[in-house]
């Protein structure tokens, strides 16, 4: 099922290994073909293939390393005040937690080269892939509708991470005259990410594609969360970029309707993190892990040296749910019943014997019990589960929250709010009951409850400038909040992230670092 991008990742590299096998006898009259150049390599479909699976392979850095215990992805956790750590070995992450980084912190570093490697990565398939014949229309679409979407899904955690950011759309040597890029502004980031989704929406995909690569469904779904962002802060589009949201994900919520065994909500929590399930249903668009490649990054999640997988006592517990998070849940939600919903607060010893009881609950939303291990069942120790970007969940909540924006709330988008708090087994209060303000509330509480740790939560602060409280269940202001995890408010400054300082030094024309820092 992953092959098609994750098994031919090292073919972009290596491909001249393969292809210039046959024809060796005018080995001597021919330029060495180990030598690959861009101009070289971009000749036959298959390096269209090639080149595709390259991109789709740095995006991977978003679990890449961050030194001791910790991993990228974290950091768009330890800032939203959900989580805090058991292990407070890792001086760049206990920086995010406490709201104290600065130009220098490691995964702020890596995010930016990371996204910045896709982009151009992405840039080379549109500059080269047309070149490219003979070679089938509909197959050259389709790659070049990937690179697009992927280089808008950069460019939409670029913007909103860092605000005014360089626009590069083209291939860069040494020589190039905009080697050293200057700032665009937010608004011309945006109207590149939505010009790059349009065409990737033009480019053929089926809805939903088992393989792990773009469909549809994520085109669209991508759209609506970006005309959702630029309703809310900093653009503040407001009512037409709502409208444009739920219409988006209309969409996607209209064929799911139709097609209810190729879009949907699960069934069980369970099949959210499953293998079986990947690239299926309610997972629209994921980051593709196969452990001979790369292994699921995730496990920063488990407990701190807890003996409760396959693993044995194991584990470091830099990610986990503050107390305050999990218990603002409401009583009978099931999200947060041991190991039923997305927290587990006891396993099985060695993740197959007896229970376990951890003392404190944990994140089981990306607990792969095939790796791990389940009652009776010694676990594989191979995590090969996928990282999820976009869920149908995500969907419905983006469409509850735009079209309530349009004027309050209508059946259509109670219904879609319904369906999240009918899955987690909760009474849901009767349409009439809502005013336009309190079904917002609502619908931004279920956002948190549900979409937490899926690096989600932190652009939903920055976005709308509220956050929720754990204790009051309201919303405070964004500057003034004080995450629970920490004891530390949030600043106007936290709005954006800091420039890379060595970034900074490498590139004059950055100039001026973002206020606060």
């Amino acid at each position: 099922m992953k092959s098609t991008i994750i098994k031919s990742t090292g073919l972009f590299m290596l491909w001249g290994a393969l292809v210039f096998t046959s024809g060796c006898k005018k080995f001597l009259e021919e330029e060495d073909p180990s030598n690959l150049t861009a101009e070289s390599f971009y000749t036959i479909p298959e390096h269209a293939e090639a080149a595709i699976a390259a991109v789709y392979a740095d995006t991977r850095f978003f679990g890449g390393g961050a030194g001791i215990f910790s991993s990228n992805w974290q950091m768009l956790e330890a800032v939203s005040g959900t989580t805090t750590t058991e292990t407070a070995q890792n001086s760049d992450l206990n920086n995010l937690y406490s709201l104290s980084y600065d130009g220098n912190t490691g995964h702020i570093v890596n995010w930016w080269n990371g996204l910045y490697r896709v982009i151009a990565q992405a840039n080379l398939v549109l500059e080269k892939v047309p070149g490219i014949t003979p070679m089938d229309d509909a197959q050259k679409k389709k790659i070049l509708g990937e690179a697009k979407f992927l280089r808008a899904w950069a460019y939409f955690y670029a913007v909103r991470l860092w605000g005014d950011i360089p626009i590069v759309t083209m291939p860069q040597t040494a020589t190039s005259d905009d080697f050293f890029p200057s700032r665009a502004p937010v608004e011309d980031v945006y109207k590149l990410i939505v010009e790059d989704l349009q065409a990737a929406e033009a480019a053929g995909f089926l809805w939903m594609d088992a393989t792990g690569r773009v469909s549809l469904a994520a085109v669209k779904s991508q759209l609506s969360k970006v005309y959702l962002t630029m309703a809310g802060f900093p653009l503040s589009k407001g009512a037409s970029h709502y409208k444009l949201a739920s219409d988006k994900a209309l969409e996607v919520i209209t064929y799911a309707n139709a097609n209810p065994g190729s879009i949907n909500l699960f069934n069980t929590y369970a099949d959210v993190h499953s293998l079986a399930t990947e690239n299926r249903v309610e997972h629209i668009f994921e980051l593709q892990y196969f452990a001979d490649v790369a292994g699921n990054p995730m496990e920063n999640m488990l407990p701190n040296f807890k003996p409760v997988t396959a693993y044995g006592a194991s584990g470091t517990g830099s990610t986990v749910p503050t107390l305050s998070f999990y218990q603002s849940y409401e009583t009978d939600d099931l999200r947060a019943k041991n190991q039923l919903g997305y927290f587990y607060t006891s396993y099985f010893q060695d993740g197959s014997g007896a229970v376990y009881n951890l003392g404190a609950p944990y994140i089981f939303k990306h607990f792969n019990v095939v790796a791990f291990g389940a009652p009776g069942i010694i676990g594989s120790k191979r995590n090969d589960l996928n990282v999820p970007m976009i869920r149908y969940a995500e969907v419905l909540l983006t469409y509850a929250e735009a079209k309530n924006e349009g004027g309050g709330p209508d059946q259509t988008a109670y219904d879609a709010f319904k369906r999240i708090r009918d899955r987690a087994q909760l009474t849901t209060p009767a349409l009439g009951t809502y005013t336009q303000a309190s079904f917002r509330q609502a619908v931004w509480k279920e956002r948190w409850h549900e979409l937490a740790f899926e690096a989600i939560t932190w652009f939903d602060m920055v976005r709308l400038r509220k956050v929720f409280n754990e204790t009051t269940k309201g919303f405070d202001d964004f500057v003034g909040h004080i995450n629970k995890s920490s004891n530390q408010p949030l600043q106007a400054k936290h709005l954006l992230m800091p420039l890379g300082v060595q970034e900074m030094l490498n590139n004059p024309n950055l100039k001026t670092q973002n206020p606060g820092y």
